[in-house]
């Protein structure tokens, strides 16, 4: 499964930049009139746990950005929802900010299904047992976003993380595509 998956995971990060190259274009061109530079925007987030240092890899995930970087008086950014402007939450309600994340999938820092990457200080309230989502490599879309995505809550998405992680099989994968296809444009 681990190196047929690898090989699927290649293939539909090439296939979704080939088919949408267009897209991720005109995506780019939007964001650096709406936003400015950068077009893409990295985070730090928890991946797969490395078997050597027992420790989850931090690796960058890249998004189209979604929000400007305006900052008070002493220099702070200001808070995410005075930042996020009209565009941005429209990026995010389409997914079109996640196209970027093709790159990730191609580098292999994540999978096309698997837990959606936390953020790095989402670690330190999470239990051991729910760390063990780290056992898998983190993906574009799992069992949580086929089950609700953001209309359920964080503990609903590490249990469904955890239910995926307990039976990882290239068939589950091709249900959940199927699931996230079906949800994302029927």
């Amino acid at each position: 499964n681990r190196y047929v998956k690898r090989i699927i995971d290649i293939i539909c990060a090439l296939l979704a930049i080939m088919v949408f190259w267009w897209l991720y274009l005109i995506v780019a061109v939007l964001v650096r009139i709406k936003l400015g530079s950068p077009i893409i925007f990295k985070q730090e987030r928890p991946g797969k746990i490395d078997k050597k240092t027992g420790k989850e890899t931090i690796f960058n995930l890249y998004k189209f950005r979604t929000m400007t970087d305006e900052r008070d008086e002493n220099g702070e950014l200001l808070p995410d929802d005075v930042r996020l402007t009209k565009f941005g939450a429209w990026l995010r309600k389409t997914s079109l900010d996640e196209l970027a994340e093709a790159f990730n999938i191609l580098n292999g820092t994540m999978s096309v299904i698997g837990p959606r990457p936390q953020l790095v200080r989402d670690m330190v309230f999470m239990t051991d047992e729910q760390r063990m989502r780290h056992t898998a490599k983190p993906g574009l879309s799992g069992l949580a976003q086929v089950n609700g995505r953001n209309a359920i809550s964080w503990e609903d998405k590490i249990d469904w993380d955890l239910k995926y992680i307990e039976k990882v099989s290239l068939k589950e994968d091709f249900k959940i595509i199927f699931e996230t296809v079906k949800k994302a444009f029927i």
